[in-house]
């Protein structure tokens, strides 16, 4: 699995959101070639995070359900869906950090980091937004967090991946189109080793309900 981070710490003003981008250099952790159950939750880390302005009012709260935000460069703006702006929409939000929350729906593309502040202008008008994190899904294609594609936040089924070192493996694309080729191939989720297919060759933490993905050799 890719090990989920905090996002950023406080800042002095404005929502500010740290982007995990589901990158395919992302560390998946605790997954290993000896049996035995596993479990842990999924997330992304990436380069240097990109952050959020303060919302502008087009929800009850910030980045709240079914709200959409712009992307920039390097920065990330809640906007009406229906604007020409709008690049993603929020498919779950949860209060607090990712690393103790929820993990995110299967094909979240990318997680925003929201870190807690005291804006001139909030949610609910009591001079705050909390702390937590917005599951992110995009308007359009590219979709990283689609199964096999080489991203996302989560690895899950339909995912491939290749060994990394110390026990550890990283997501990549299925069709060869990434940096390194795929070496396994995640076939099914379960909630223990014990139930995973004779065939399994290696088991890979996805988080969820079902945390335990029972991966086999991609043949070329």
């Amino acid at each position: 699995m890719i090990a989920c981070t905090t996002g950023r710490p406080r800042a002095a003003a404005g929502a500010v959101c740290a982007l995990l981008l589901a990158a395919a250099a992302a560390v998946l952790t605790g997954c290993q070639n000896s049996p035995g159950p596993e479990d842990s939750p999924s997330g992304s880390s990436g380069d240097p995070s990109p952050t959020a302005s303060n919302p502008s009012g087009h929800g009850a709260a910030f980045l709240a359900m079914d709200e959409c935000s712009s992307r920039g460069r390097a920065s990330f703006t809640e906007v009406p869906c229906t604007s020409e702006r709008a690049a993603a929409r929020v498919t779950a939000r949860y209060d607090g950090t990712a690393a103790q929350g929820p993990v995110c729906p299967a094909r979240t593309d990318f997680v925003l980091h929201i870190s807690e502040s005291r804006p001139a202008v909030d949610e609910d008008g009591d001079g705050e937004v909390p702390q937590g994190y917005a599951c992110m899904r995009n308007l359009e294609a590219p979709h990283p967090g689609d199964p096999g594609r080489g991203g996302g936040p989560r690895t899950i089924v339909g995912d491939c991946v290749y060994g990394a070192g110390r026990g550890e493996v990283r997501e990549t694309a299925c069709d060869g189109s990434g940096k390194r080729r795929p070496e396994y191939r995640v076939s099914s989720a379960v909630r223990d080793r014990a139930a995973c297919p004779a065939t399994t060759q290696l088991y890979v933490t996805v988080g969820g309900k079902r945390p335990v993905g029972c991966a086999v050799r991609v043949t070329e």
